[in-house]
């Protein structure tokens, strides 16, 4: 049986051979897992907008624009990227003032502000603009612009360096030897959201070539791949595929609620010349100060990784492998949920907690109840999340009453 239904039959051969690729093609960001962090969810949604004019191209079926993609073999690119998410999270308000005393004055508690894991999740919520550049495996950069400032993260070779001007501090680490250990892949591009996107494609999913779109001033074809579970939250995903060179330029995904996309990602310039080799540069500036991170204890990527929102059918084959200790997860394709039990209790309601951070935790979750009791789920446009008051945990891109159901059929 093929891996998900096409109107162009595409195989499961198709699909096996894009993850194949990905891990031997394309230029790639290499980083530790110390450095990556929740840059790795987050980063990885390098984005643009889209000219308009739709571009007259040859037609072409689902299953040879997915060979297009795994050939596509681009070592060298620059250009402007911009990314807009928008996961319906509500204003923060007062809160963030409530926590900024714990935060401390560069609101990012006591690690340094040029470390990606806490600089690079502003990338999740709001509009951005980046500057990216690749050179082969071993030479990435990805800048973060902010008014006056910038934020980068560059790897040169060995060498991993974060830079944050507006505090003028440095973070560095190495990157990992080749010493048989799979190396840590920061994703940068549209490329990457299109093979996440691509791996949760089974025989619950529609892969479609819908018409054709220019971005970045390329002509670019338009694969759409669309849940058919009615309990997804993902309405559907759009990835323009440069019509020459099979690189992914643009992703966008709505979710099934409707309104603006969660995610809008992609280049609104491109360039496939090769960078100039001072762009990855770096020396700390004068006095900046430097925070050496420790990559010998970066975590080793987990085989849930490989799987769409962190968990999958890797840790539903060895439950609580790369996660909380007894993760296991329920159901498969786009409506899959993973579940871990806390072993304490539930999460305190609003009124118990009080003050800004309880009027955000009542913003956030709806009181629920079933056979497995009462409990509260934690909502966003594309992510939900039970937490019962006996400490279970159920979480996924599905609906409020998946969840429900979800738990009620565990008890």
């Amino acid at each position: 049986m093929a891996p998900y239904e096409s109107d162009d039959n595409a195989t499961a051969a198709d699909v096996e051979e894009l993850r194949s690729a990905r891990r031997r093609k394309a230029a790639r960001y290499v980083v530790p897992a110390t450095v990556v962090g929740i840059a790795a969810a987050t980063i990885g949604l390098v984005p643009a907008l889209a000219d308009s004019g739709d571009p007259d191209l040859p037609k072409i079926s689902a299953q040879e624009l997915i060979e297009k993609i795994a050939a596509s073999d681009v070592q060298q690119l620059s250009g402007t990227v911009k990314i807009t998410t928008d996961l319906g999270l509500p204003d923060l308000g007062g809160l963030e003032s409530s926590l900024g005393s714990a935060a401390g004055p560069s609101g990012s508690g006591d690690g340094s502000s040029a470390d990606p894991s806490t600089k690079l999740t502003e990338l999740a919520s709001g509009t951005h603009t980046l500057r990216v550049a690749a050179d082969g495996e071993d030479r990435q950069k990805v800048s973060l612009l902010e008014n006056a400032a910038e934020y980068s993260l560059i790897h040169n070779g060995k060498d991993v360096w974060g830079y944050d001007s507006k505090s003028n501090s440095v973070f560095h680490t190495t990157a990992s030897e080749s010493d048989g250990k799979q190396k840590e892949e920061l994703p940068a591009t549209p490329k990457d959201l299109a093979e996440e996107a691509l791996k949760a494609a089974d025989k619950t999913t529609s892969v479609t070539v819908d018409g054709s779109a220019q971005v970045a001033g390329r002509d670019a074809y338009r694969l759409v791949i669309k849940p058919k579970d009615e309990g997804s939250t993902v309405g559907q995903i759009t990835v323009a595929v440069d019509s020459k060179t099979g690189l992914p330029l643009k992703f966008t995904l709505t979710p099934a609620s409707g309104g603006s996309a969660v995610v809008d990602a992609g280049f609104t310039q491109v360039s496939f010349a090769k960078p100039a080799a001072s762009t990855f540069d770096f020396t700390p500036p004068k006095g900046a100060k430097v925070e050496e991170g420790d990559a010998a204890k970066a975590p080793e990527r987990s085989e849930r990784s490989e799987h769409p929102e962190g968990f999958g059918k890797g840790s539903a084959d060895e439950p609580g492998k790369g996660g909380p200790e007894g993760l296991n997860v329920i159901g498969d394709g786009w409506d899959s949920i993973a579940t871990f039990d806390t072993g304490g209790q539930g999460v305190p309601s609003g009124s118990e907690v009080g003050g800004d951070v309880g009027g955000f935790l009542d913003s956030l979750g709806d009181k629920v109840s079933g056979k497995f009791g009462e409990g509260t789920v934690f909502k966003t446009r594309l992510i939900n999340a039970l937490i019962t008051d006996d400490g279970k945990v159920y979480v996924g891109a599905v609906t409020k009453d998946a969840l429900v159901k979800a738990a009620d059929a565990a008890k």
